[in-house]
């Protein structure tokens, strides 16, 4: 729960990068708050409710584009998504694919951690 916390605390930040697995994780905590959400808005007949979901809009932008950052791609990659089918399956590819080593021009990577001597 804390990569999904921490995802939301830097809701509108698009630089740097995002490890696979904060991606991911906020990723699937904010699919099951939508689900619920949608269950709730079902049985209460209130659709309204799945509206509330839209608070998650900027926030997986956010992290999207760093993840994309973290693999040395550009935030404006995420636009080829609107490609029908081939865009979504390169997209997963490059959410999937491992970050680049070593500093690229998006930032330190964040699976290094700094040596303290």
């Amino acid at each position: 729960m804390s990569w999904f916390v921490e995802a939301l605390k830097k809701y509108a930040v698009f630089s740097g990068r995002a490890r696979r697995k904060e991606y991911w994780l906020f990723m699937l905590f904010a699919w099951i708050i939508y689900v619920a959400l949608a269950v709730v808005a079902a049985v209460a007949h209130a659709p309204y409710i799945v509206a509330i979901a839209v608070v998650f809009l900027l926030p997986a932008l956010g992290v999207t584009v760093r993840r994309l950052h973290d693999t040395g791609r550009s935030g404006w990659w995420i636009l080829f998504g609107i490609v029908p089918l081939i865009g979504s399956i390169v997209l997963l590819v490059f959410y999937c694919s491992d970050s680049q080593t070593g500093a690229n021009k998006y930032g330190p990577n964040p699976k290094e951690v700094p040596a303290f001597a």
